[in-house]
């Protein structure tokens, strides 16, 4: 059943504000596609007992509550001779990425941690612009979820700590379903109830960006399939695991239970679609749950949130936030290390989760007062535990435009799903290169 014409609330009942918080986890893969490892840098043995001043680097902060500054006027008060400096970069992730870029390769001390988007990190590291948190730069990690720790790790090495961290929920009618799905079979056999009431089923976002490298990742996932191995470079995705995923959903968009209209969502449109009433079943970020239920919605108290489908179960998310890392070129990396101990401690992640950053300790989604404030957060936890990072490999925007490219030819039908799991094979193959 085709979509009812989506119209604009009010333009968009999406805030730029919410888009850009999201579009930061969703790096578009416009960067270099090559990353030749800095073998003879050796500034990672340098400064590791330097104290003072230091400077934070992080894109621009969009919570509310300007947790980013809280977070620093917290350190600062309690650091009078080790102040943080807050380099508060541009909205658009492309830029950020740019800017971390440019100042790592010149081998400038200006920036002495970084927030990194997670796929970042495996890219950095290779190229030996951040720290190696190992030895005395060891941070404790076991009050931490362990997907973002994941996504803070390259060949067996952690290279930051996880600041922040995010994953895919699924939105849902519950007028129309009363207990969401908790498999991919289970959510498609509901598919006649949303023809019933003349409205789509289920959207992700499946437009040709890096939206869609993350809705096939989290399908090819939870159907058991990989993308590359632990050396961030092995192709692995060639598998009848992969081949099964992807079915999956190039079926559904065969067959209509995705919308024709879908293959062109991004976040704007699949979320309008939505709060509009015009679908049953979404996959977006948990930054829609206000939105949602707010002015101009069609579905104000009408819609919940689960984890996201998988094979059996719980699916596999794919994670989204920043990790922070100290720059290999810092010159008070002692000062760089204890604010990085203390970005992931009780007291500051507090204040990242009340600022609606999904935080990286498992107790933040406990807290009573945190789930009045953000219900999503139970569902978010569930999801956030069974989550995946991105594939985990210097090469990531080369990985990225395979994984896409191939997945938007298969749900055009311009190629099939084994000519499309071939063909991302041979992209991540050729991406080193």
């Amino acid at each position: 059943m085709a979509l009812k014409k989506v119209s604009s609330l009010r333009k968009s009942l999406v805030p730029r504000a919410a888009l850009a918080a999201a579009g930061a986890a969703l790096l578009t893969a416009t960067f270099a596609t090559g990353c030749s490892s800095d073998s003879g840098n050796d500034a990672a043995s340098e400064n590791l007992t330097g104290r003072g001043p230091i400077t934070y680097v992080e894109g621009k902060d969009t919570t509310e509550t300007g947790a980013v500054k809280q977070l620093i006027d917290r350190w600062n008060a309690a650091h009078p001779d080790e102040q943080v400096t807050f380099k508060e970069q541009s909205n658009d992730a492309s830029q950020q990425y740019d800017d971390l870029k440019q100042h790592l390769q010149a081998k400038s001390a200006d920036y002495d941690v970084v927030a990194l988007d997670v796929p970042w990190t495996a890219e950095f590291a290779a190229k030996g612009w951040i720290q190696p948190l190992q030895d005395s730069f060891a941070i404790d990690t076991s009050t931490l979820l362990s997907p973002p720790v994941a996504s803070a790790t390259y060949n067996g090495t952690l290279y930051a700590a996880p600041r922040n961290t995010n994953g895919g929920l699924l939105f849902y009618r519950t007028d129309l379903v009363p207990n969401p799905p908790k498999t991919w079979s289970e959510m498609l056999s509901m598919c006649p109830v949303a023809r019933e009431n003349n409205i789509g089923c289920y959207a992700g976002q499946l437009a040709p960006y890096e939206g869609l490298t993350v809705n096939t990742a989290e399908v090819i996932n939870a159907y058991g399939g990989t993308f590359v191995g632990p050396d961030g470079k092995t192709p692995t995705v060639d598998s009848p695991e992969s081949r099964a995923g992807l079915s999956v959903l190039v079926d559904a968009y065969k067959n209509g239970d995705i919308p024709k209209e879908a293959i062109s969502f991004t976040e704007t449109e699949s979320q309008n679609a939505f709060a509009q009433g015009n679908l049953m079943f979404l996959r977006t970020w948990p930054s829609f749950y206000g939105i949602a239920g707010g002015e101009g919605s069609a579905v104000v108290g009408k819609y919940g949130v689960a984890p996201l489908p998988g094979k059996d179960g719980v699916g596999a998310s794919t994670l989204g936030g920043y990790n922070a890392a100290i720059s290999a070129y810092s010159k008070n990396k002692a000062t760089a290390l204890d604010f990085l101990r203390f970005l992931i401690s009780e007291d500051a992640q507090h204040i990242v989760a009340s600022g609606a950053l999904p935080s990286v300790r498992a107790s933040m989604y406990d807290d009573p007062a945190l789930i009045a404030k953000m219900p999503y957060l139970p569902a978010l936890k569930e999801s956030i535990a069974s989550a995946v990072p991105r594939p985990v490999t210097p090469f990531y925007p080369a990985v990225s435009k395979a994984v896409q490219d191939n997945a938007y030819a298969a749900l055009e039908g311009r190629k099939t799903v084994d000519e499309a799991i071939t063909g991302m094979q041979q992209g991540i193959e050729t991406a080193g290169s």
